[in-house]
């Protein structure tokens, strides 16, 4: 475990798509003591689907892999991929395979609950976002009217990270910010919207509690995992919510995210409303609001790319007109479902570098459309990016986001953001702080800072004009 630490320890989660990572943390330094990470499987074909119960097993396997500092934690906090769709019936098992945030067969029903709704405008203004097909609210829909049998079996409805807390505290409590992503909680009043519970056929027994920020979930009740009988449990939040979180965010300071999906956010004191659903009003994790835009596409598809074209995902060229919009799985910003990746302006001089820089392009170009409505008044003009995610580590990734934005990119040391924001929850409900000031104690913003280039509004330009001009062919 290391030096003796200087304050309680904490234990701070991230389960994600692909896998769950675990930290240990000093509460008082930020110092992570100890680490663990296992794997998650996605089932194929159509959709995307995972067994709750794996999540629960790699859990368990990551705090294994943390060690005796695991059983030393006085708190932790589970922060989860947002949007999934779990069904437990009334033991409290799964119905069926929770449908995860990137399975866009709810297409249609998402289109149907907007109609239903009183129309894009409506929903924004009452629930913050447009039920795009990635929200829980759209996947409800979706099982109601293809898998009838398994909605009628399904007693309680959770979100991962609601599972895996009740699985800890036997307690079914979630938080503002993860809830605020499901179509059914309203931005407006802070609570479910019994109308549109109503309309999908659920009722508020079937959720979770809301807890209050800087509200404990419960305590520790399992004696499954390595941790503390009694150790605090956070009410816990979403992946964006708790890399939030980890960067301590003020409003005012954008942050771009490179994963398996892409997301651009920041936090504001002004509750959002876009109707044309390019941005999410998410709630945060602490009261105030997270408005944020993602794309499905962004470093699996680029990488794919690379694979195609048999290079290292770094080897890409400068020059060409090429344009690639990588939209290999539809896509959500912008809203085109059942989009496939559109190649445009080969000629026979391209280069297969020049191929990839394009597909490059065409992922960052999708992020940062919306950048200048997620930051909105509260950020002032060439305040930096805070570029974080895996790609962030990949050169090819930052210099491509410093061209297109023409903003300066700072790059923070610290990795796993959302596992630490995580931990931040923790420790600011064990310590009575305000987890941002706790994780802007820890430092977690410091890394490497680069300045501004000119923007490359060539390239901006053919991005724009394709995206419009390939309409039909992309096919919303």
């Amino acid at each position: 475990m290391g030096a003796q630490s200087a304050g309680p320890l904490v234990v701070g989660v991230d389960s994600s798509t692909q896998s769950t990572k675990t930290l240990v943390v000093d509460a008082e330094t930020g110092e992570v003591l100890a680490r663990g990470q296992a794997p998650h499987t996605v089932g194929g074909g159509p959709g995307k689907e995972s067994d709750p119960r794996q999540w629960w097993r790699a859990l368990g396997e990551a705090l294994a892999q943390c060690g005796p500092a695991a059983r030393q934690a006085s708190a932790i906090s589970v922060a989860g991929q947002q949007h999934g769709l779990v069904t437990l019936d009334a033991a409290g098992e799964p119905v069926r395979p929770a449908l995860l945030w990137n399975d866009v067969r709810p297409a249609r029903e998402s289109a149907r609950l907007i109609a239903e709704g009183g129309g894009p405008e409506a929903w924004a203004e009452r629930t913050g976002s447009v039920p795009g097909p990635a929200f829980t609210v759209a996947k409800w829909a979706w099982l109601c009217a293809h898998e009838p049998a398994a909605a009628a079996a399904t007693a309680a409805v959770r979100l991962p990270h609601d599972y895996l807390v009740q699985r800890l505290t036997g307690q079914a409590v979630t938080d503002r910010g993860d809830a605020s992503g499901t179509g059914w909680w309203a931005g407006s009043t802070e609570a479910y919207d019994p109308e549109v519970l109503d309309r999908v056929g659920l009722t508020p027994s079937m959720l979770p509690r809301v807890a209050l920020p800087g509200e404990a979930a419960g305590t520790v009740r399992t004696n499954e995992l390595p941790l503390p009988h009694g150790a605090l449990v956070a009410a816990g939040t979403g992946d964006n919510m708790a890399a939030a979180l980890g960067l301590g965010l003020r409003p005012g300071q954008p942050v771009l995210s490179l994963g398996t999906s892409g997301t651009v956010y920041a936090v504001t004191t002004r509750r959002p409303a876009d109707p044309t659903g390019t941005v999410a009003g998410f709630a945060d994790a602490r009261g105030d609001w997270l408005p944020l835009a993602c794309t499905l596409n962004c470093t699996l598809a680029v990488d794919r790319v690379a694979a195609l074209l048999g290079r290292d995902r770094e080897a890409v060229e400068p020059g060409g007109d090429a344009v690639l919009l990588p939209f290999l799985d539809g896509e959500r910003t912008p809203n085109l479902p059942r989009a496939t990746g559109l190649l445009h302006g080969l000629r026979h001089d391209t280069t297969a570098g020049q191929l990839l820089q394009a597909a490059y392009d065409g992922a960052v170009f999708a992020l940062l459309r919306a950048l200048d409505q997620v930051s909105g008044p509260e950020t002032a003009p060439g305040t930096p990016l805070l570029l974080i995610g895996g790609g962030a580590r990949g050169r090819a990734w930052r210099e491509t986001v410093r061209r297109l934005s023409g903003r300066p990119v700072v790059v923070p040391e610290a990795g796993e953001l959302t596992a630490l924001g995580a931990a931040a929850q923790a420790a600011g409900l064990l310590l009575g702080e305000d987890p941002a000031a706790v994780a802007r104690r820890w430092g977690t913003t410091r890394g490497a800072e680069h300045p501004a280039r000119e923007r490359d509004d060539a390239a901006w330009e053919r991005l724009t004009d394709t995206l419009t001009d390939g309409a039909a062919l992309l096919g919303g």
